[in-house]
Order: structure tokens, then sequence, then C-alpha cells
């Protein structure tokens, strides 16, 4: 009983921590700025208000679009070459598979800082630069080595019968993985899905210098240009990281069923 009161105890304190910040970015959201003070931040609205929440998403949706138009592509294009080196590299046997695969995973301990000048040079010298399309490259190569972790270990479970008697059949290599591989996917597919969706979406450090252009600029990086110079409407910043949040939080609701299917299938392990 002692032990389980401890648990509990430990859980409501957790709850808290976690879903405090919440409540107050959620109250703060729907005042108007009257109501606004370091005191009342812990009230709950005495008039709601969507004026902080349609100024936010007047100031952002610019940016927001800039999001998708990074996000969806740089995480499919990424989920689809992580999911091709899982083949390679969990059935595909050559001399030195091994030493590749430990030098693309290298790149997952990288960090960004140490890359940002020489990278931004090269995106000058290719014209990519300030585009989102630059961006969108880097965050294709810097996902390459978890998602080719992701779908190697998954592929890895995959009988090895399945693939011999494709090639029996005649199937080439981008036959046997449309037709054997690709179908029996999906679980690994969401996990990347998720895990590239939600990184690329928050990331900062590239959006902030890659793309200099403020009409350029991901809803990262517009949100923090969000506070005002002299006052700082509180209820538009708040409103501003709520509208922020929304699509990795809808993200994982609509597949993070699936996305704990996937983890349990084996696609993290090893």
């Amino acid at each position: 009983m002692k032990k389980f009161f401890s648990y509990f105890f430990l859980i409501i304190i957790i709850a808290i921590y976690i879903i405090t910040p919440l409540y107050v970015l959620l109250a703060t959201s729907f005042k108007p700025l009257s109501e606004i003070g370091i005191s009342d931040m812990w009230k709950l609205p005495k008039s709601w208000s969507l004026s902080g929440l349609i100024k936010a998403f007047n100031k952002l949706s610019p940016n927001l679009k800039n999001s998708f138009y990074l996000t969806i592509p740089a995480t499919i294009v990424s989920a689809l070459l992580g999911s091709l080196n899982g083949y390679v590299f969990s059935k595909v046997k050559f001399k030195g598979v091994n030493i590749i695969f430990a030098i693309i995973l290298f790149g997952m301990f990288i960090p960004y800082q140490s890359v940002l000048f020489p990278l931004i040079r090269f995106l000058q010298k290719v014209n990519l630069y300030g585009t989102i399309t630059g961006l969108i490259i880097v965050h294709v190569v810097y996902g390459i080595p978890i998602t080719s972790l992701i779908f190697r270990n998954y592929y890895s479970e995959v009988p090895n019968e399945l693939i011999e008697a494709a090639y029996m059949d005649g199937a080439g290599f981008f036959k046997t993985y449309s037709k054997v591989l690709f179908p029996i996917s999906i679980p690994a597919f969401v996990v990347v899905i998720i895990w590239q969706f939600t990184n690329i979406w928050n990331e900062f450090l590239f959006a902030v210098t890659v793309t200099s252009n403020p009409a350029k600029q991901p809803i990262t990086v517009a949100l923090v240009n969000l506070a005002g110079s002299q006052v700082v409407e509180w209820n538009v910043q708040m409103a501003g990281a709520l509208i922020t949040a929304l699509p990795t939080l809808v993200v994982y609701i609509l597949l993070g069923k699936y996305f704990i299917r996937g983890l349990l299938s084996g696609s993290v392990k090893g």
C-alpha cells in the first residue's frame, strides 16, 4: 500500500508539472489584453476572447504555410530514402556493409552547430540559400541516419525467405522492395513520419539561419519574432505558441496508436 501511494503521489506531481504550462498557455490565449497580468496568469478568462488567436493566426499564417511546404516533403523524402537504405543494409549483403552503415549512423551525432557555416556556404554556392528547398534538403540529409536505422531494424525482422522467393521469381531490387517490403512497412513508416514531422516542424537553428528571408521562414522562427518591441501581448504570444504546436499534436492524435504498434513491432529494436 505504501508503494502504491508513493507511485500515485509521483504520478500526480508529474501530471501537475506537465499540465500547468499547458493550462497557462490555454488560459492566456483566450484572454483579452486588458486581463493579462503576472498575478492573473493562473485565473481563467473573465471574458473569453478570440482576439489573441485571430491576431496570432493573421501574423503567422504565411509562415504556417512555409512550415507545411517544408515539413511534408522533407518527411516523405527522408522516409522513402530511409526505407530503401533499410532494405539495403538489412537484406543486401556486400563487402563493407556494416562499415558504411556505421558511417551513416555517425551523422546522428554530428551537432548542427558544427556544420552550420560550411552548410551555409554550400547552399550559397548552389543558389539554395534562403529558400525552403534548401531547408528541405538539409532536413532530408540529417534525417537519413535515424530513418535508415529504424527501417533497417524493422526489415531485419522480415524473413529472408520472402526476399529470396521474390528474387527466384525474377523480381529485381526495386520490384522486390515495392511488392514485398513496402506493403508491410506501414508501422515503420508511421514511426518515421511522426518522428520526422515532429523534429522538422519544431527545429529552429537551421530554420533561422538557412532561411534568412522572413517571408520564407517557418513558423518556429516567426513565433520568436511575434513579440512586440515595447509591449508584449502575452495573449497573442500564447496563442501563437498554441497554433505552432497544434499540427504536431494532431499528427500524433491521428497516428498515435499506429506509432505504438510500430514501436512494438520491433522498428526501434537493436
